[in-house]
């Protein structure tokens, strides 16, 4: 409850912070977008060989 108040940030950690945090959400949606045409493309290459 008295504990000193955490460091402020500088500009450059916030966006440093910001474009990380956008990097693993693009990153986090392309893995959900693989993961759900992996099927699709395993019976793909299937008919194939």
């Amino acid at each position: 409850m008295f504990a000193p108040g955490q460091e402020q940030l500088s500009k450059e950690e916030i966006k440093a912070g910001e474009v990380e945090a956008c990097q693993t959400v693009k990153m986090t949606v392309l893995g959900g977008i693989a993961l759900y045409l992996s099927p699709f493309a395993i019976d793909f290459a299937r008919k194939f060989l």
